[in-house]
């Protein structure tokens, strides 16, 4: 080889630079991105991916190198999250050959893999041009959106590591998979329809699907119209679907599925369509039409739409809306020119109730058989599932209920480091979260730990997501209740694998979320406000109406709910009146057959509950303001058994909001109708304040026997926690000086108790911190165990 002449000596100064660029930068165009930048500045060099991240070389004149290094970080694509730019010199080497990408290495490291993206507008103008080759294409996709974390199945993310793996590319596909200058440049899901994934429908197990493509989405569209049920798989798992606006449809799909009464979610053809479904504010506007496109709850229009049956969410204010986010669902909402479809479709996840969402071609045909009349399916496996997220705005601001597709697996920077670690979570909407150093990576939705399946899911999921971060726990963390499935799971598995399992306390888990997610660093403590339906107290009691005083170290409870007998467990839990029995009874208050709980109760029952709370067999005692919610609800008429997790207290939120809807009548805001007393317990004057009920279900049952609506009672309750948490948390800055207030719990998805709580404490002068990165619910509870218990001393 002839070897490389030195420059002339006239040729101006040239510097070589290396940099990595750690962070989600797989996957969303960044090595077209930087080859594109590099050109603009005049450099050579070359780019790479590797299991690490992005690396790249940089060849140039000094102020040309320093532009590309500064931009690299602050121009990147839209899907890219750049964690790191890390730069060093290295020895100049005078190439000529501009600048090259190069093909991916292999090894040990760390990239971030971006979530699943709805399709792009460049995608769903294509999409709907008859003059492009990806014309009613139900897979197109480029570098700027579809799926991502629901195909990897290794790093470096690269084609034959994702479940595109067995679909060779074209030639025309594969010209634009290598040409740096097109948007689908190293997109790893492209595809067309000469060589890509295919549709097909079939009507059962035995039925071979003989209907492919074009002609299986026609008659998906028809059987849609014609008020069936259909299974239609996703980017995450399967749905189910039918004509919102069809009531027998509807009614069909909730008895197949066992669903009760829980609300449905929706998918609306257009921004319009939801516009007159519901009220839509700017933010929510944002959240419909963003790159996540989550189901977002929103205020119903009164009266009510036609495109939308009232079974799809009955009771309800609010209806959970989303847009379409695949081009499948476009397709099947129909493009301009269409035959005329449902413009609003029930989507809802396809499984049977308690199960994980369905992924599985041959599952989906076994599980869902009976649910569905047809199967909507196609051949590109999902390697991991992903539910649809779930979001509201609440007091101005993103308020997460469940964090799935669309945001995971994105990373939550930690504000202290810990060590390798794996957070189980709970038992209910369960998330777990994988952790090392000042990273944090939460789960997609798992689901109630309730079955077989559930715990199988959620056991692959753990291996998938500690496989894509690269995270070797050293550390298992779970929640103290001896009986959760979770924190059985974590004892078996720290068991086998030899590492240690931590267990933290439900509500001091719940505060730390609350703190780390705002990036407290934990050296001054918070007034934690966890309220929620059941978590396991340190005395063995049932806790879930709690004040503490909390820092990553620990707690003190500083004040709770007085303690009620939870009668029968699960029993008063799915039957409020139960509980509002109980409340009853402990507020001296006789079981009149003018109240509605005590009406609802069969006669037997109540003899035998009546047995039970005066021997207390059977009661565990519980200061849950879930339960007292629950209880209240039932007083009042509005709710006495239950279908689905808190529908007794959303459905007295929704009584409170439609009082505020129809006037104040008797209830003017001037004072609480209601008030909780406090009071100090008798083991002396450190010991916790306690928030007495009594009160408040004497005058709750006093107004139901007055003749008050329901509506009224559930405004006169609302206000009444409001009330009670402003003073508690005053007597609490009183004693400790603490000015900031975490607002954390389920007990927080309820939009005028969050509202009103932050309202009233920010205009007594506090700091409040409520959830806006991960839900108050269980889904957040990771967080919380995770920085609790993992993090080292810096």
């Amino acid at each position: 080889m002839t070897p490389r002449k030195p420059p002339p000596a006239t040729a101006p100064p040239r510097v070589r630079r290396h940099l990595t660029v750690r962070g989600a930068v797989q996957g969303v165009g960044f090595r077209p991105f930087v080859y594109t930048l590099a050109e603009e500045h005049g450099l050579t060099g070359w780019v790479t991916n590797d299991a690490d991240g992005v690396h790249t070389e940089v060849e140039g004149p000094p102020a040309a190198v320093d532009a590309f290094t500064g931009a690299v970080g602050t121009r990147a694509p839209p899907l890219a999250l750049v964690e790191s730019v890390e730069h060093r010199a290295v020895p100049v080497t005078h190439d000529d050959g501009g600048f090259t990408i190069r093909p991916s290495a292999t090894g040990p490291g760390r990239t971030l893999i971006p979530p699943d993206t709805a399709t792009c507008d460049a995608c769903l103008a294509e999409l709907a041009d008859p003059a492009d080759r990806r014309y009613r294409h139900p897979f197109i996709t480029c570098t700027h959106c579809g799926p991502r974390f629901t195909i990897v199945t290794g790093l470096p993310y690269d084609r034959p590591l994702t479940t595109m793996a067995g679909f060779p590319l074209c030639a025309d596909c594969a010209r634009e998979y290598a040409d740096p200058a097109d948007r689908r440049f190293h997109a790893q899901p492209i595809a067309c329809p000469h060589c890509g994934p295919r549709l097909t429908l079939c009507r059962g197990p035995d039925d071979p699907g003989t209907l492919r493509d074009a002609e299986a989405l026609d008659e998906a569209r028809r059987l849609l119209a014609d008020g069936a049920v259909l299974a239609v798989k996703g980017i995450g798992g399967y749905h189910l679907a039918c004509d919102a606006g069809d009531p027998t449809a509807v009614r069909t799909l909730r008895k197949r599925k066992n669903r009760g009464d829980k609300p449905f979610a929706v998918l609306a053809d257009s921004l319009a369509t939801a516009e007159a479904l519901a009220h839509v504010g700017d933010a929510e506007r944002a959240l419909l039409t963003g790159a996540r496109k989550p189901i977002v709850l929103l205020r119903r229009r009164t009266p009510a739409s036609s495109d939308v049956a009232p079974g799809v969410a009955p009771g309800s204010p609010d209806l959970g809306v989303m847009l379409p986010y695949t081009p499948l669902h476009r397709l099947l909402l129909g493009l301009p020119g269409d035959p005329q479809g449902p413009p609003v479709l029930v989507m809802t996840s396809g499984n049977r109730a308690g199960e994980p969402i369905v992924t599985d071609d041959t599952e989906a045909l076994a599980r869902l058989e009976g649910l569905a009349d047809a199967w909507l399916g196609h051949d590109r496996p999902i390697h991991v599932p992903c539910d649809d997220s779930v979001v509201r705005i609440c007091a101005g601001a993103e308020l997460p209920v469940r964090r799935s597709r669309g945001y995971a697996p994105l990373p939550l920077a930690l504000p202290l480091p810990v060590v390798p670690a794996l957070a189980v979570g709970g038992d209910l909407k369960n998330t777990f979260c994988a952790a090392d150093d000042r990273y944090a990576w939460l789960s997609a939705h798992v689901g109630d730990m309730d079955d077989l399946a559930t715990l199988t899911a959620f056991e692959r999921a753990t291996g998938h997501l500690t496989g894509l971060t690269a995270v070797a726990p050293r550390l298992l963390i779970a929640d103290r209740h001896p009986g959760y499935r979770s924190t059985q799971w974590a004892r078996r598995t720290a068991e086998a694998r030899g590492i240690p399992l931590r267990q933290v306390q439900h509500h001091h888990a719940h505060v730390a979320s609350t703190m780390a997610e705002h990036g407290l660093d934990g050296t001054s403590p918070v007034i934690g406000v966890a309220f929620d339906g059941t978590g396991y107290g340190d005395d063995g009691a049932v806790w879930g109406g709690e004040i503490l005083i909390a820092d990553y170290d620990g707690f003190e409870r500083f004040a709770h709910l007085r303690y009620v007998p939870l009668p029968g467990g699960d029993a008063a839990v799915r039957n409020p009146y139960r509980m509002a029995l109980s409340h009853l009874r402990a507020a001296g208050v006789a079981w009149s057959d003018a109240l509605p709980c005590t009406a609802i109760a069969p006669p037997g029952e109540r003899r035998l509950l009546e047995q039970q709370l005066a021997r207390g067999l059977n009661c565990v005692p519980t200061s849950s303001m879930g339960r007292l919610f629950d209880a209240v609800s039932s007083l009042a008429g509005v709710c006495h058994r239950v279908e689905y997790e808190a529908e007794a207290a959303m459905r007295l939120e929704n009584a409170a909001l439609t009082g505020a809807d129809e006037g104040r009548g008797a209830d003017d805001g001037r004072e609480p109708a209601y008030r909780f007393i406090l009071g100090a317990e008798p083991d002396g004057p450190t010991a916790p304040l306690t928030a007495d009920t009594r009160p408040v279900i004497a005058a709750a049952a006093a107004d139901v026997l007055a003749g008050a609506p329901a509506s009224a009672l559930a405004r006169r309750f609302h206000r009444a926690v409001t009330v009670l948490v402003r003073e508690v948390c005053a007597a609490a800055r009183q004693r400790t000086g603490i000015a900031t207030v975490a607002l954390t719990g389920g007990v927080f998805c309820n939009a005028v108790l969050t509202e009103g709580c932050c309202t009233g404490l920010e205009a007594d002068g506090f700091t409040v911190l409520r959830h806006r990165k991960v839900p108050p619910n269980d889904g957040g509870l990771a967080l919380g165990q995770l920085i609790v218990a993992a993090r080292t001393k810096e």
